[in-house]
């Protein structure tokens, strides 16, 4: 196994290719060069060299190809690696089932909306297949649940609101399969309510009535809300015993199915950070894969801070506390390929940011949101200083809205958003703010502290939109 300095250079390695793949306008079917070409570039032995190109390979952005015109050849990818990831660590937070569908009823009904504003022929065709599909559904078969909800997001044209609502969907499968209906009965009913619901949503969107459609999801959703209080069993018996996995074994190779099996497996134990998950022979036995796939799949897991292997007595795979920024960067990777607009980015930014305002203005009462806006509550001085440190701040008080409206879900997406704003700028070399940018934002936030200290929801509401409008241009 590599040593920890071994996979910190490699993981470096994959980032700096991964920033040359992006720089290169993900030009799919280009070659970066040989084994031979890269291990002299970056002056590091092969093994280190062929552990950054897993880490490449596993967020399919390339794949290394052997013999004459080979070499490590950018590819397309898709979100699987992506959501994954996404998915793994929300597992580890314990986000809650109050988290997530708050978080669905913040996008589901945008993403409802602008479907009605962008569909077009093939859309509605594959809207209406799915509808079929709902329709030729009998007990027995296995309860069609997030298919219409992907394929209505990918109506929205926006690939930010896509991958978001594809990892709502893989957390809202699971909880949908903890969940149990008393009879067959109550199971039809319940499909046929989720299809009648769906129909209505597709007519709204069809005859591009956004209203309408934004209406009709957010009811939809409340519906889910309702039924899955109803009939899930609780955090409390979540754990009991492992889940079903299969549904999220990824394709491709073994090692990457290996790896997503593990960490469903962690997260099904309780996710003991800093206990011994099993040595490798037992997990050899328990996986039934050779030391070459489980190793590979080690290093997918310590990339993701899932887990490590330890060695010597007492030793085996070590339960690790994930990184949020691993997750991060996987997800921002991918949609830097989906090449979002502005336009994208902000809409999903502010629709996120306007619902964390909303709910901090309703805990103002708590030590912890009246600490965060006396800190915020001060005069800047008007001497010009860092432009750089006013950058930090603007970040650290929409993040710390974010924390103090204690969605876990909407705080990630918000961190993937912002860290895609970050990536755009850096590579843009655009001209940095001015200080007279820097006091007019230190200004939008005392506004909206303000509003928020005297519980006014609306002006709030406004005062952020009205914010994000304007440092929008300093990102973008």
């Amino acid at each position: 196994m590599s040593t920890g300095l071994e996979n910190k250079l490699a993981s470096k390695i994959a980032r700096d290719l991964e920033a040359e793949i992006v720089r290169r306008g993900w030009a799919t079917g280009e070659s970066l060069g040989s084994e031979h070409f890269l291990q002299q570039r970056f002056g590091v032995s092969r093994s280190v060299l062929r552990e950054a190109v897993r880490l490449v390979e596993h967020h399919q952005v390339a794949r290394m190809r052997r013999g004459p015109g080979g070499g490590l050849i950018i590819c397309e990818p898709d979100a699987g690696p992506a959501t994954r990831a996404v998915v793994i660590y929300l597992e580890y937070l314990g986000t809650s089932l109050g988290d997530l569908l708050n978080a669905r009823l913040v996008l589901e009904p945008l993403a409802a909306s602008l479907a009605a504003e962008r569909i077009d022929e093939a859309g509605i065709a594959r809207l209406r297949a799915v509808l079929r599909g709902e329709e030729e559904w009998k007990p027995g078969l296995p309860t069609p649940r997030d298919e219409f909800h992907i394929a209505l997001a990918q109506q929205s044209k926006n690939p930010v609101l896509q991958l978001f609502i594809d990892v709502l969907m893989r957390l809202t499968t699971r909880y949908a399969l903890q969940s149990r209906t008393d009879t067959d009965t109550e199971a039809i009913e319940a499909v046929d309510r989720m299809h009648t619901d769906h129909s209505e949503i597709v007519a709204a969107v069809t005859s591009g009535d956004s209203a309408r459609a934004k209406t009709l999801s957010e009811r939809h959703v409340e519906a889910v809300t309702a039924w899955l209080q109803h009939h899930h069993p609780g955090t409390a018996s979540r754990r009991r015993k492992p889940r079903p996995l299969t549904i999220e074994a990824p394709r491709g190779k073994l090692a990457e199915m290996l790896a997503a099996t593990i960490g469903d497996d962690i997260a099904a134990s309780g996710w003991k950070v800093g206990s011994v998950f099993g040595t490798e022979t037992a997990m050899l036995e328990r996986y039934r894969v050779s030391r070459a796939v489980f190793r590979e799949a080690v290093r997918l897991l310590e990339y993701h801070s899932i887990a490590h292997m330890r060695r010597g007595p007492g030793g085996g795979l070590v339960i690790a506390k994930p990184r949020a920024q691993a997750s991060i960067d996987t997800i921002a990777l991918y949609l830097q390929y989906r090449d979002p607009s502005r336009e994208d980015l902000r809409c999903v930014r502010d629709a996120i940011e306007i619902d964390n305002v909303a709910k901090v203005v309703k805990l103002r009462g708590e030590s912890e949101v009246a600490a965060f806006l006396a800190a915020h509550r001060s005069e800047v001085d008007e001497t010009p200083g860092d432009v750089a440190d006013a950058a930090v701040e603007e970040f650290r008080f929409h993040v710390g809205l974010a924390q103090l409206a204690g969605n876990t879900l909407l705080d990630l997406f918000l961190r993937i958003i912002v860290e895609l704003f970050r990536r755009h700028w850096s590579s843009t070399g655009q001209a940095p703010p001015t200080w007279a940018d820097v006091l007019a934002v230190h200004h939008a936030h005392l506004r909206i502290v303000n509003a928020i200290e005297v519980g006014d929801e609306s002006l709030a509401r406004y005062r952020v939109r009205r914010h994000l409008d304007a440092a929008a241009s300093w990102w973008l």
